[in-house]
C-alpha cells in the first residue's frame, strides 16, 4: 500500500493508483495557507464522501484529509518534502484548485494510470488560442522530459491529458473549452508553476530494460 512517499502522502490502495474516467472531478479554493497544511473549500456533494484520513488529490498532489468543518471545510496536511518537489506552496488564499477523490471498485475504469505522485514542477511558457481550445506549452526538467512522447498521456495539476509535441525540454497539449471552464487551468498565466506526474509505466519499462 502507498504511503508516505514520494511528494504525497500516498493514496489508499482503493484510491490511487487510479484509471481516470475523466480528466478531473471538482473544483476547490483555497481558504488558509500555512506552512505545512492548508485549508480548502469543497463542493457540497465531494464534502459528504470525504472522511478524515482519507487521500485526497489537490493539484495532482496526493494529500490526506486530517479535518472536517462546516461549511464544506477540510484541512490537508503536507511534509517539507512535498512543499520541495511539487508547486504547492504557490498556492494563494482564494485560489481555485483541482480535486479528486481515490476512485473505488464501483469507479469506471478509464483512461490512464494516476497515482498523485508529482514528479515534478514545470513551468507555463505559452498559452494561446487555437479554434475553440488553447494550446499550453511547459518547459520541464529534461531528466523528466525523457518519459514523454507525442500522443502520450500526461497529468498537469491533476489533470489527465495527452501530449501534442514533445520535445527535450518542452511539451504542448491542448486544452477543450470544458477543460478549460471546469478546472484550475482558467486562472493560469505565463509563467505559472503546476505540477508534473509523468505515466508510471514509463518509468517501469526504463527499469526493466536497464535491469540485467
Amino acid at each position: 500500500m502507498p504511503s508516505s512517499r514520494g511528494a504525497g502522502a500516498g493514496m489508499l490502495a482503493v484510491g490511487y493508483p487510479s484509471l481516470r474516467p475523466r480528466p478531473f472531478t471538482h473544483l476547490g479554493e483555497v481558504v488558509q495557507y500555512t506552512s505545512g497544511s492548508l485549508t480548502l473549500a469543497a463542493p457540497h456533494d465531494m464534502f459528504t464522501k470525504l472522511t478524515d484520513g482519507m487521500s485526497i488529490a489537490v493539484n495532482g498532489v496526493c494529500l490526506t484529509a486530517v479535518g472536517r468543518t462546516n461549511p464544506n471545510l477540510f484541512r490537508v496536511e503536507y511534509m517539507p518534502e512535498t512543499d520541495k518537489k511539487t508547486a504547492i506552496g504557490t498556492l494563494k488564499t482564494g485560489e481555485r484548485v483541482n480535486l479528486e477523490l481515490p476512485v473505488t471498485t464501483e469507479t469506471l475504469f478509464a483512461g490512464h494510470i494516476v497515482q498523485g505522485h508529482v514528479d515534478d514542477v514545470a513551468t507555463i511558457l505559452s498559452i494561446e488560442d487555437e479554434g475553440n481550445s488553447r494550446i499550453f506549452t511547459f518547459r520541464i526538467n529534461r531528466a523528466i522530459a525523457k518519459y514523454l512522447v507525442n500522443k502520450g498521456s500526461i497529468t498537469v495539476n491533476g489533470i489527465s491529458l495527452t501530449v501534442i509535441h514533445a520535445e527535450r525540454d518542452t511539451f504542448s497539449v491542448g486544452i477543450i473549452p470544458h477543460t478549460w471552464d471546469n478546472t484550475m487551468l482558467h486562472q493560469t498565466r505565463k509563467g505559472d508553476k503546476v505540477n508534473i506526474e509523468v505515466d508510471i509505466i514509463a518509468k517501469y519499462v526504463e527499469k526493466l530494460t536497464q535491469t540485467k
